[in-house]
């Protein structure tokens, strides 16, 4: 059984080489594995260090890609490209320990086609492997996912996990753009597992993942896979619409058969302001929606490939779907 380790990479250069070795003293046993390096644009010398690897060691091999495309783009172009019998996706960081392979291999071997991992420093009190506006931002994201998400991610789920090819054909059948990894994996519904790890500390390096784009991660997500923001907007609109009905029913009774009415602007400026920022956020919320449609209907590429080792397979373009 053949096995490929996809990792995408931004601006990682000092992890690279650690990080292989790591990986190929794991998997000593392994008779037939390749590392697959995704260069996501990176602006340092990661695709320079990767060549030098690549010649040095044909298990390991690149694709570089031609500009930042994003993680999701490059976890694609990374399966996409993958020839093993299995496939293993992890970031290049080290918090995701390259020892858990073998007992996610062990896994696959018991039937499994899809073996997903879950940081246990999620829970109160455990490890310390994140930095505290990571781990705030990823509770938000979780938070956000279990409110208005209709697939079920647990805490801590990571882009570290095993795919079996026929796993990993299903998720290449899906064509969307966007394609949100954490929701289309457990939406494909194959046997799958569990593993928890610690995350091991970065080794040099920042964390590329900011409040902002965690948070615009979690926007798309949602929009991915579920429209039940668009059915709050709608159930929202109707109860104040009725509302609405209801007040205008009452001012009514009151100028027809009182003298109780008052003549004022507080009320009304403050109806206009409320009213007008729910409907600006609705129109954000649908916004969203139509801006995906919009990105689908061009059928541009998810991403295009500057250049690949020379070991790589040469029956793909450069411009990938």
């Amino acid at each position: 059984m053949s096995l490929t380790i996809v990792i995408p990479v931004y601006n990682e250069e000092e992890n690279l080489h650690p990080l292989a070795q790591a990986i190929i003293e794991v998997l000593a046993n392994q008779q037939r594995f390749t590392i697959l390096f995704v260069d996501d644009g990176s602006e340092d010398n990661s695709l320079h260090q990767l060549k030098k690897m690549s010649a040095s060691d044909k298990r390991i091999a690149y694709l570089s890609l031609s500009r930042n495309f994003g993680h999701q783009a490059a976890l694609r172009a990374g399966l996409e490209a993958a020839q093993g019998d299995c496939v293993v996706t992890m970031d290049g960081d080290f918090q995701h320990p390259p020892e858990l392979i073998p007992s996610m291999l062990e896994a696959q071997r018991q039937g499994f086609d899809i073996v997903t991992t879950r940081r246990l420093d999620t829970a109160p009190g455990a490890g310390k492997g994140l930095a505290p506006g990571k781990k705030l931002s990823s509770r938000l994201f979780y938070s956000l996912m279990k409110l208005l998400g209709d697939v079920k991610i647990e805490p801590g789920s990571a882009d570290f996990r095993l795919l079996s090819r026929k796993a990993v054909d299903a998720l290449l059948s899906m064509p969307e753009r966007t394609l949100f990894l954490r929701g289309a994996v457990p939406w494909i519904g194959f046997p799958s597992t569990e593993l928890t790890y610690s995350p091991g500390k970065r080794q040099s390096g920042v964390s590329k993942y900011s409040f902002s784009k965690m948070l615009s991660f979690a926007v798309d997500g949602i929009t991915s896979f579920s429209v039940k923001p668009l059915r709050i907007a709608s159930m929202a609109g109707c109860l104040i619409s009725a509302a609405g009905f209801i007040y205008a029913f009452y001012a009514l009774i009151v100028r027809l058969f009182t003298d109780r009415t008052v003549e004022g602007w507080t009320s009304l400026l403050i109806s206009v302001l409320i009213i007008g920022g729910i409907q600006l956020i609705f129109m954000g919320i649908i916004g969203e929606y139509l801006g995906k449609l919009f990105m689908e209907a061009k059928h541009r590429p998810h991403y295009l490939i500057k250049e690949r080792s020379p070991d790589e397979s040469q029956d793909k373009e450069g411009v990938e779907r």
